[in-house]
């Protein structure tokens, strides 16, 4: 079995045929989280996960660039679509969140990489979005639920954030820090999440360091494809491309990564 812990399959590149490859993922033993950034398509993952009885999860929440922060102008991507929010509705994605099949609150976080060029403007940015993160993280304690992390540019301040935070499960999706960072995110209780940016970025000192058992394999598709297939969409049967090169890194065989990190996220996530 492989677990996709991060996947975007609601995104409009599989609109002709998400159904045949939510199955064909079922067929070959692959199970999936698919993953909310906003309420529009935190909606969305839970309508997909509901339809299947097992092996389809959801994940919501707000992602920090889709906060309208009216300080700085984004590109937006066309698979997700434009769909801003002002302010976190916190009573929308509690209700969302308590649907049978949601089993984390994410991906939250910080991000960075597009951000104002004054001093001052940038400094209302951030704390937008330090505050954001603060009012979901508030919502995962209160419902019990693990946090899927994304951070873009921004490792030392989410660190500095959960320093102060006590009862938090999660994981840091799409890890890029360094190992020092690592390190400190370890020492919290939370696991590094690792994607087709293994192949773009030289991380495999990384990788060799971190246990097993503190790894979850992903592949946030459609995005970031395996070299294999690159210029073409991603989907969640190609995260064992992740699993083959964490083996091949930690020289160990590939059904040891496949079972440790299926049992990672079944554990993190309660899945069933």
């Amino acid at each position: 079995m492989l677990i996709d812990t991060h996947a975007h399959i609601n995104f409009s590149s599989f609109e002709k045929d998400r159904e045949q490859v939510i199955q064909k993922c079922l067929d070959n033993n692959v199970w999936m989280i698919n993953v909310g950034t906003n309420l529009k398509t935190s909606q969305e993952v839970v309508d997909i996960a509901q339809k299947y009885p097992q092996g389809v999860y959801a994940s919501i929440g707000l992602h920090p660039i889709n906060l309208d922060t009216g300080l700085v102008k984004i590109k937006f991507d066309k698979n997700e679509g434009k769909h801003l929010e002002q302010d976190f509705d916190f009573n929308q994605y509690k209700k969302l969140a308590g649907l049978p099949k949601v089993v984390a609150i994410g991906e939250i976080g910080l991000d960075y990489y597009w951000k104002p060029k004054t001093t001052g403007r940038k400094q209302r940015f951030f704390q937008k979005q330090k505050d954001l993160l603060l009012k979901q993280l508030e919502l995962a304690k209160e419902l019990s639920l693990p946090v899927i992390f994304h951070c873009r540019m921004a490792h030392k301040d989410l660190l500095e954030i959960l320093k102060s935070q006590k009862g938090i499960k999660g994981v840091v999706h799409c890890f890029t820090g360094t190992w020092e960072q690592a390190q400190q995110y370890m020492d919290m209780g939370l696991y590094l999440g690792f994607n087709g940016i293994i192949f773009k970025l030289n991380l495999d000192e990384i990788i060799k360091k971190t246990p097993l058992e503190r790894i979850l394999i992903e592949t946030d598709c459609p995005y970031l494809p395996p070299p294999e297939f690159k210029g073409q969409r991603n989907d969640p049967l190609k995260v064992k491309y992740i699993a083959q090169r964490i083996a091949e890194i930690k020289e160990i065989d590939l059904e040891t990564v496949a079972k440790i990190t299926a049992q990672n996220a079944k554990t993190l996530f309660n899945l069933k």
